[in-house]
């Protein structure tokens, strides 16, 4: 066995003393649900003819109450293409289940938002508290009492996410995750992001920008670039809460069939009544939560999940921070390159070797925690790719090598000595930079600011020529509190465009960055954020002005406005934040945006007001 390298270990400790508290009162209170709460055999008659009224040829089964009854809930809808194949699990689920001498039920739905389609809209606005819906939604699916364990189905940016935060309020169960899978490749990404940039130069029609895109998104399945979706299998992947390597295989396979009947049989053999009791509760604990990390690191995932796995952590009693990220950057090799970081997708990426061939390089490492609770076995049996064999599943070793070594790499030739997602500390605050996909002459950005409110402005400002210069473009009020926190990724492109003409460029906001961008340098998430807090007082972004000069440095972890301390100390805030939007309904969702706390704690204001009341 491997030891543990040594600051994984540091950062573990810390985790689990940071969060002991926490912890302790969450497990105590996952025990009292196993106990005495959310159980069959509590409900009354009433209750319980509730239940199965409509169970059909599974009615007699789940009024006996001696089988287990799986809790499905599902992001199902025919307008996502990841979700789209989800229609037809359920009546699957079902049949599977009765082969295993068990029932399903499907006991609720969740929205699942396309960042997609909103991407650069208005909707997108409602994107990351879409987040704080879907756990409830979760709960709301759950609270029914009726279930013995939960499949939960589910893939893209905040619906993985959700889905977890919900379920993790019902950690006594066992809980499976079932993936669908990515589309075929399409157009090559990086002859996608070629039309889009000539698009932003004007170079190309939107006939052709269309013709593009269609080309790329074309089928059901998940996009296949690394973005936000995909870092969300893999992390599922190193967690140990899917079936062993289910990420990455097409929807509609025999072989995508065969481990979606898998994991219901799996379900079944790890519930309370049986010898191998696998609650969720105790699957997500501080290891497994570092495990996410070491796995988002390692392959240049998306920063977006610098806020959602502190959320996912917070369901479970657990407290990270972005210096936990930092530190295990620093030791953590990068082994993937997967467009946005490379050339190639999530197809040629499992094609290559895949998350078995990553977790097992890292456990080799020892930059993974090997003695965590997984849903399927051990860690080391996700270091394995799924095959069908005379119509039967079985797992074999994932590679002894990888199978393109421009997509993947062993720890002992990475691609980078490090993770490339970084903590920047400094006068405006705390951000996330992530370096994995940018020049390393392009870490260390220092110009005259620009400062927008709104990302629009930014785009009009590019096509007037306004910004073909050396800058820091500033686009501020974009944090949880101000706006619901969108993602600016619809300026890669204009940016890309003043990069490639020479000029040193970086962008600074306290908003989001898709888990698609790309090689401009972009110090996002930037906490506090401009909008005044609870306690009335503006982030520091606030006090920047147009020209101020901004240093940006992955280098050294810095974030600053190189304005005089005195000065800077007593400057106020430079402009009012501007009104909310309103439409698309935005107004609903006040409520979240006036409680949620800052990103690095995960920008949520149903965890924020979970901690006053437990």
């Amino acid at each position: 066995m491997t030891d543990l390298h040594p600051a994984v270990a540091a950062v573990t400790d810390r985790i689990v003393r940071r969060s002991a508290p926490r912890r302790a009162a969450y497990l105590a209170l996952m025990q009292r649900q196993r106990d005495a709460g959310t159980n069959r055999g509590a409900l009354s008659c009433s209750n319980l003819a509730h239940g199965f009224a409509a169970a059909e040829q599974d009615k007699s089964a789940i009024r006996g109450g001696a089988a287990m009854n799986i809790g499905i809930v599902s992001a199902y809808n025919d307008m996502l293409s990841a979700h789209q194949p989800y229609g037809r699990y359920p009546e699957q689920i079902k049949v599977f289940a009765r082969e295993a001498g068990a029932t399903a039920q499907v006991a609720g739905g969740v929205p699942a938002m396309c960042d997609g389609v909103t991407q650069g809209q208005a909707g997108m606005e409602l994107s990351l508290f879409s987040r704080d819906v879907i756990a409830q939604g979760t709960a709301v699916a759950l609270s029914h009492a009726m279930f013995e364990g939960a499949l939960l189905l589910g893939i893209c940016d905040k619906i993985v996410p959700g889905l977890l935060i919900g379920a993790l309020r019902f950690g006594h169960l066992p809980v499976i995750l079932v993936p669908a899978g990515p589309m075929p490749s399409g157009l090559a990404n990086r002859e996608k992001q070629r039309v889009r940039q000539l698009y932003a130069e004007g170079k190309a029609s939107r006939d052709a920008l269309l013709e593009a895109e269609a080309a790329s998104y074309h089928a059901p399945g998940t996009c296949t670039f690394y973005g936000t979706a995909n870092s969300n299998q893999m992390m599922m992947e190193m967690m140990g809460l899917h079936v062993p390597a289910a990420a990455f295989v097409h929807p509609g396979t025999k072989l995508r069939q065969a481990l979606t009947r898998a994991a219901t049989h799996r379900l079944t053999r790890i519930g309370w009544n049986g010898d191998d009791y696998r609650p969720l509760a105790r699957c997500v604990d501080e290891k497994a939560i570092v495990n996410a990390i070491v796995g988002l690191l390692a392959t240049g995932g998306s920063t977006n999940h610098a806020i959602h796995l502190p959320a996912i952590a917070r369901a479970a009693g657990i407290v990270i921070d972005w210096q936990d990220f930092d530190e295990l950057s620093h030791v953590v090799p990068l082994l993937a390159r997967v467009y946005p970081n490379g050339a190639g997708d999530v197809n040629h990426f499992h094609d290559a070797g895949g998350t078995g061939f990553v977790v097992r390089e890292l456990l080799g490492a020892g930059l993974l925690h090997d003695d965590v609770l997984t849903v399927g076995g051990t860690l080391a049996d996700y270091a394995s790719e799924p095959v069908l064999a005379d119509e039967e599943l079985h797992w074999q070793a994932a590679p002894a090598e990888s199978r393109d070594d421009a997509m993947l790499r062993p720890v002992a030739a990475p691609f980078s000595p490090d993770g490339g997602m970084r903590l920047l500390a400094g006068n405006l605050g705390r951000a996330i930079i992530k370096t994995s996909a940018v020049a390393e002459d392009r870490w260390t950005i220092e110009a005259p600011c620009r400062i927008f409110d709104d990302q629009d402005r930014v785009l009009a400002a590019f096509k007037a020529g306004e910004l073909d210069r050396d800058v820091v473009v500033v686009v501020r009020f974009q944090g949880p509190r101000a706006n619901g926190m969108p993602e600016l990724h619809k300026l890669t492109p204009a940016l890309g465009v003043l990069q490639d003409q020479g000029h040193r460029v970086a962008l600074l906001t306290d908003g989001r960055m898709s888990g698609a961008s790309g090689k401009v340098p972009a110090a996002i998430h930037l906490s506090p954020e401009a909008l005044p807090g609870f306690d009335g007082v503006s982030g520091p972004l606030a006090r920047l002005k147009d020209g101020d000069i901004v240093r940006i440095c992955a280098q050294t972890g810095e974030v600053a406005a190189l304005v005089d301390a005195a000065e800077w100390a007593a400057r106020p805030p430079a402009a009012p934040p501007p009104p909310p939007g309103l439409g698309v309904g935005r107004e609903l969702f006040a409520l979240f945006r006036l409680h949620a706390d800052e990103a690095e704690r995960g920008g949520s204001a149903i965890l924020a007001a979970m901690e006053t009341v437990v």
